[in-house]
């Protein structure tokens, strides 16, 4: 287990701030030891959640051309067939996974292939689960042609705490399979539009990982 890079800024002011509330506690306070033990409680559990946060597990990914992999932690909330309006333009299958905050945040390729798209929309940040988040919040949408010759898309969505998307591929750029494709701090959302027909291996609820769950099976 590591911690990701994405945490650094977050790292250093959280420890920045509770020094400050320990300092300030202690010497503004210096004889009340209830206010001392509640801020020294209170920095720990901050500490303990943004370091949870940005943990990055280490693993093995075991690739599979037939196979697409979950792009991120979670729990899968959709599973319809629906018409995609922004890249293919047709009818899609969408999978969404909702991160919530003690969720690992790295998010993974699906499939091997050469990205044919990639593009970062600013918006508004609506709570994951909301039915307008895929297309009014802010979000990245990211296409991979596969080895196989399939297509697919998905997108990285903010949501009401998830205020910065970051994603590491451009258009042209050759990815692999369960490497990391980008990063979205404090909990939101990923779409994935795959092909009708595709063998779909999750159901609704279900707790999926990142880089190891078989979201769909290609013919």
């Amino acid at each position: 287990m590591t911690l990701h890079r994405e945490g650094f800024w977050s790292i250093l002011i959280t420890l920045l701030v509770s020094t400050l509330l320990i300092w300030g506690s202690t010497t503004l306070f210096p004889t009340a030891n209830y206010l001392h033990y509640f801020i020294y409680a209170l920095c720990t559990f901050l500490m303990v959640v943004v370091l949870q946060f940005f943990r990055s597990p280490i693993f093995t990914v075991k690739q599979n051309d037939k196979a697409i992999l979950c792009p991120a932690d979670g729990k899968v909330v959709v599973i319809e067939e629906v018409q995609e309006t922004e890249y293919f333009k047709d009818k899609r299958i969408q999978v969404s996974i909702f991160m919530s905050p003690i969720n690992v945040h790295i998010n993974r390729n699906p499939i091997s292939g050469t990205v044919t798209f990639a593009k970062y929309h600013p918006g508004k940040f609506l709570v994951a689960w909301h039915p307008k988040s895929s297309t009014e919040n802010e979000r990245t949408s990211i296409a991979v042609k596969g080895t196989q010759g399939v297509e697919i898309l998905f997108r990285q969505i903010a949501g009401a705490l998830a205020r910065r998307i970051k994603y590491y591929v451009t258009t042209g750029d050759t990815v692999t399979q369960g490497e990391e494709f980008g990063f979205i701090k404090f909990g939101s959302r990923v779409d994935v539009f795959l092909p009708i027909g595709t063998k779909i291996n999750v159901g609704l609820d279900e707790v999926v990982k990142g880089g190891c769950t078989v979201l769909a099976e290609l013919n």
